[in-house]
């Protein structure tokens, strides 16, 4: 009997009360005393005391399959909605989208998309949003589109099974995440691929959120118009310069020639010729045009184009913003449009130290463009192309943009004339002055003698 008290005793000391689970004894499983009645008579129950190292667990397999490992450390709390440098109109950006989407995450609710240039932050945000959902316990899936293409070529083309049901669970995950898209292989193929996933879910309305750096107009239509339902889509555009490449925001961009136009066109040395004694209606434009680039540079918002013959002061009202806004600490690009073209064209050449994608992006997303003297660059198609990309880009996104042309608005491509024409975001101006070089000098008067 003593023995038997003794090992009662040592296995007290090796196994202590107290890490026994008082309700389940340390099975892990109870059973509820319940009626017959209820349909649980009689059934397990996970105790408790394993709730919390199940629900860890399930967690970590959320995770193994989210495709998350990668992006655990972007959080909201690791997200910097001061933004670069500090500037305030990119702060605003950024923290209205920050808001949106730790909202969403509390919600999961409809569609989001994020647009914005490289390195803006959208990647971050989405992926804060899949890092909080898998915490909760949502079945979730973070994949970037071209490794999501891949992916299904490969196992489409392979003889294991795994392509139909592999599809399906991307078609109707919980919730989804396709970030860059736009970059991929466009494809026939790839677009069918994409398209049937987004309509799926679009269909169903399967909370998603896409992210991309491209314009709505150079998305395959039918995913576009989907993107553009307002009923279902919160779309967010991050004007937010490259976290990844602070000097691309720093350093005077390579493409701007501000920085080798005359200091003598800013505002100051401006020009009103009130001493010419211009008719009142040629005067009104040229005065109209000064107070709107003056307003302009103030506040850059939308689009401002200034027309009329050469000489009359539109060069020099387009640079005098863009030095306005230099010296607030802005980055503007100010190009002649034949000669920006003909440095696209350039980087194409093997040669090249700059990349045709990196230039095009540059532009096409800056703070501040101006486009001076558009319609005198060469009417290839490409041309053509290229300058309607750029502009329609910031058409829908709203980016600040000066344009002066000598073109009437006839002669310009129908499809930037239409953008200019809408009001809603570009304020044209006429200045119909006569030209400052061809102003006749007065004669002298003859002495008689």
């Amino acid at each position: 009997m003593e023995k038997s008290d003794n090992t009662k005793a040592k296995s007290s000391k090796t196994m202590p009360e107290k890490d026994v689970c008082p309700i389940c004894g340390g099975l892990g499983l109870v059973k509820r005393d319940l009626p017959i009645s209820d349909p649980n008579f009689g059934k397990f129950e996970v105790c408790e005391c394993q709730k919390e190292n199940r629900q860890r667990s399930s967690v970590q397999r959320l995770y193994t399959i989210s495709n998350l490992d990668a992006y655990r450390d972007m959080t909201f709390e690791s997200f910097d909605i001061s933004g670069l440098n500090n500037k305030n109109e990119v702060n605003n950006t950024l923290e209205v989208a920050f808001n949106t989407t730790q909202n969403y995450a509390r919600h999961l609710n409809g569609w989001l998309l994020l647009m914005g240039s490289y390195g803006c932050g959208k990647t971050h945000l989405a992926a804060a949003v899949a890092n909080e959902v898998v915490s909760m316990g949502v079945q979730t899936l973070f994949l970037t589109v071209p490794d999501l293409l891949d992916w299904l070529r490969y196992s489409f083309s392979s003889e294991e099974s795994s392509y139909e049901s592999r599809f399906e669970e991307i078609k109707n995950i919980r919730f989804l995440v396709l970030d860059d898209f736009g970059t991929q292989n466009t494809t026939p193929w790839a677009r069918e691929k994409l398209f049937q996933i987004i309509n799926h879910r679009y269909t169903h309305k399967l909370p998603t959120i896409v992210t991309t750096n491209i314009g709505l107009s150079e998305i395959d239509e039918r995913v576009s118009s989907r993107l553009q339902d307002r009923e279902l889509v919160i779309k967010l555009q991050i004007d937010a310069p490259d976290f990844r490449n602070p000097l691309m925001d720093t350093n005077p961009s390579p493409i701007s020639s501000l920085a080798h136009i005359s200091d003598h066109r800013t505002f100051d040395k401006f020009s009103a010729r009130k001493n010419e004694k211009l008719p009142a209606d040629e005067q009104n434009s040229l005065d109209n045009a000064f107070f709107a680039a003056q307003q302009f540079a103030e506040k850059p918002d939308g689009w401002l184009v200034f027309m009329g013959t050469y000489g009359t002061g539109k060069t020099h009202l387009a640079a005098a913003i863009g030095h306005y806004r230099a010296a607030m600490g802005d980055e503007p690009i100010f190009a002649v449009v034949p000669d920006l073209l003909d440095h696209l064209r350039a980087t194409f050449s093997p040669s090249s130290s700059a990349s045709y994608d990196s230039v095009f992006t540059q532009v096409r997303t800056a703070r501040l463009l101006v486009l001076d003297d558009l319609g005198t660059q060469s009417a290839t198609p490409w041309a053509r192309e290229k300058l309607y990309q750029v502009l329609n880009y910031r058409y829908e996104t709203r980016l600040p943009t000066v344009i002066t042309t000598s073109s009437t608005l006839d002669e310009i491509d129908p499809r930037i004339r239409s953008r200019m024409l809408d009001e809603r975001v570009c304020r044209v101006f006429k200045i119909i002055v006569p030209p400052y070089k061809t102003r006749a000098a007065k004669p002298k008067s003859k002495t008689t003698k």
